[in-house]
């Protein structure tokens, strides 16, 4: 059992499920901790996700591994449930993957508990894909946040997207209730390596290791021409979780669905499908939130 320095009423807590690509590079590991960190949030699972076959063919198993290492160093080690999401993308929009995290996705939306149920997706969203063609009765049952997605109207090279087109697609045709952060929002949650060397490193064992994570990568990708640039990172999944706290309700707008293309362009084909579209999440609130709660359970 996850125990917090303070509640909240029971009335204002949710069920959540993390599914997470979180080995892909530096800024899942922050946006896991912080959920684990939140009262606010039951989780019921958190779900590795693949992140494509560019750079391993085994990324679904290398997140799992680094899900179960921030549980360890967060001495939570058994207290949440680690599930294997499929390992690679969907072949065609009919085909499931196979899932065991879709199989809990499906428990958890057609469970007898009267609280909401949510799904966050820090990666590619192939396992909500999964879940729902295989039960498509979740479909009314949970809401599914995403961070990935292109500039609207018209779309754009984006990564969590361009690791399974076919599944957004799917989610994007289905009546899942939709709350898409795409690339131009998510990535303005920007964080200096100095503000996280003394908001985050000090903060025990998990703190020193979402520090050194994320300077080690910078360095490793340091010869790239335009990212990362060198002073800081974009904690690009952590409006997930800063959703889930307060919805920002003036931070987006009902859009109509588009289809994607294969490069990743948006195809304006319907108007009866509405999804939430994201175009402002607060990054103070959200990366202060994080460090306060990293200050609590683990601050000198």
């Amino acid at each position: 059992m996850i125990q917090h320095p303070y509640d909240i009423p029971e009335s204002k807590k949710i069920r959540l499920i993390v599914n997470t690509d979180a080995k892909n590079e530096a800024d899942d590991q922050f946006a896991i901790v912080h959920a684990l960190l939140t009262p606010r949030f039951d989780i019921r699972g958190i779900i590795a996700a693949h992140f494509g076959e560019r750079r391993t063919k085994a990324s679904m198993q290398e997140s799992y591994d680094e899900i179960v290492k921030l549980l360890d160093l967060m001495k939570w080690d058994g207290s949440v449930s680690v599930l294997k999401g499929a390992e690679k993308a969907m072949p065609d929009e009919q085909t499931p993957a196979p899932s065991e995290g879709a199989g809990l996705i499906i428990r958890e939306a057609l469970a007898d508990d009267s609280r909401p149920l949510y799904v966050i997706f820090l990666g590619a969203i192939t396992d909500l894909a999964a879940a729902y063609l295989k039960e498509p009765a979740i479909a009314d049952k949970l809401t599914a946040v995403w961070i990935g997605g292109g500039v609207w109207p018209d779309g754009e090279n984006e990564f969590n997207l361009s690791n399974d087109i076919h599944a957004a697609n799917v989610v994007f045709q289905s009546n899942i209730p939709l709350w898409v952060i795409p690339r131009d929002v998510y990535s303005t949650m920007r964080v200096s390596i100095a503000e996280l060397a003394v908001k985050v490193k000090p903060c025990g064992a998990i703190g020193e290791y979402l520090y050194q994570q994320l300077v080690d990568f910078n360095m490793e990708m340091g010869w790239q021409a335009h990212w990362p640039k060198g002073e800081m990172w974009s904690l690009g999944d952590s409006p997930a979780v800063s959703v889930l706290l307060d919805d920002h309700t003036y931070g987006y707008t009902l859009k109509p669905a588009p289809r994607i293309t294969a490069d990743m362009r948006y195809i304006h084909e319907q108007e009866e499908r509405l999804v939430r579209w994201y175009h402002f999440i607060d990054p103070r609130f959200t990366l202060e939130d994080m460090f306060a709660k990293l200050k609590l359970h683990y601050g000198a």
